[in-house]
Parts: structure tokens; sequence; C-alpha cells
């Protein structure tokens, strides 16, 4: 299966500008081949918390069920979700969400933290979502990675001046885990990666708009699994 990361700019309170942008981004991603399309953390909107935050069935998303199911894709990214921080995939059957499990900054003053943390079941597989800060937990990522995640995501809006510290999170994220991992930064910072499960660069981005694209490959994620197994070689018990 094909992901492709949608390095989008996002416009603080712009809603109709950045679901524009989004949608013809994502067509274009479509024309390459995509399945599973990943936005940035909360690309509609940004942290616009002059408005008041949506709540189910969240209006803003009826453009991107409409794209899913016209091309039956996957489409990964978050939005302001009543109390949270509200990570999505969407699919042409329906939605899943997990929340931001730690909200940063003054995003505590708006938004709760996820009580939960499981992957989400579609039929490309077990998304694993992160969502910004939860990138520099590793509790988050091991934790889906033994619920069975079979790929991790991780939607961000990582500033420029933290660059090199997403860059070298979503290596470790990825190879501690022994999984892809699809890592899609708004266009503001830019530095969205695709990385496979041996922690080798699939994809990617500078710092614009831009869509990067590489297969998730779950048997070479197995073969790796085969070869040198280190989840299984955890001792928990005495940690």
């Amino acid at each position: 299966m094909r992901a492709a990361c949608l390095q989008l700019s996002v416009d603080l309170c712009q809603r109709q500008g950045n679901i524009t942008r989004a949608l013809k981004m994502a067509e274009l991603a479509m024309d390459r081949g995509a399945d599973i399309l990943v936005f940035p953390e909360m690309f509609i909107t940004s942290f616009c918390y002059d408005q008041i935050p949506e709540d189910p069935p969240y209006p803003s998303l009826d453009p991107f069920r409409a794209f899913a199911r016209d091309h039956d894709c996957l489409i990964i990214g978050s939005l302001m979700g009543g109390k949270y921080n509200l990570g999505f995939c969407l699919e042409p059957e329906g939605i899943q969400f997990q929340p931001k499990i730690h909200p940063f900054d003054q995003e505590r003053l708006h938004f709760l933290g996820g009580g939960r943390i499981s992957p989400m079941n579609t039929k490309w597989g077990k998304v694993g979502l992160e969502i910004c800060y939860d990138l520099r937990f590793p509790e988050v990522a091991r934790s889906l990675a033994r619920q069975g995640a079979d790929f991790l995501v991780t939607i961000g809006q990582f500033p420029a001046a933290r660059r090199t510290h997403w860059r070298i999170l979503c290596f470790a994220r990825a190879i501690e885990n022994q999984l892809p991992h699809v890592a899609c930064n708004w266009a503001n910072a830019g530095g969205s990666l695709i990385i496979d499960a041996r922690g080798q660069v699939q994809a990617e981005a500078s710092q614009k708009e831009e869509v990067i694209f590489a297969e998730i490959d779950l048997e070479e994620r197995d073969k790796w699994r085969k070869e040198i197994f280190y989840l299984g070689d955890r001792r928990p018990e005495i940690y």
C-alpha cells in the first residue's frame, strides 16, 4: 500500500482556505497512486482558539468523507473536536478517533489529554496514531506497537526551531518498535518523513508545501523482525 504525507501550509483560523488546499493536494496524491493520505496536525484550522470547537458529526470533515468515498482511501489527521485535539482515521465505511494524549503548553488551557491509547483498525491495517507532542513520549508508540499496530503515523506542527528533535524522534520511534513510520509535519516547518521498519528513509520533504510518497511494506517489516526481534527480548518484569 502506498502512503502519502501531504505537507500542507496551515493558516490560523482559515478553515475554508485550508480545506481547499488540502483537497487539491489530496487529488494530486491520488493521481500518483496513494491509498493512505496523512495530513498535519490541526490542518483544518490550526489552533484557532477563537472558534468554537466542533462537535459530532464534525461538519468540517464532510468534504473529506466524500473524498474518501469517491477515491476509496484512508485519510488521517486531527481537528478541534470538543474538548480534545482529536485524531482521526477516516475511510469510506466510517471514522475512528484517537485523542492526543499529551496536550502541549497552551493546549492544556483548551484541551484534555486522551485517556486511552489503542491502534485504529482499518482495511489498510492497524494504524498507530501519535499527535505531535506525543512523539516525545516513547511509551505511546510502544503501547501502540504492543497492541499490534501495523505502522505508526505521527501528525505534527513541530516548529522549525525543533526540527532536529522531530527528525531524531521520528527515527527512534520507527527503530525501537520495528515499525514503518509516516511522520507528517506542517509545511511551515517541513521535514516530513516516511521511514521503514529498519529505520531507513523512504521519503523526506523539504520546507515547503509538497507531497511525499512511499510504500508501506509489512512483509519487509516481518522479515526484519525475523532477523532480529528486540521487541521480543524485552524484560518488562525488571524495568
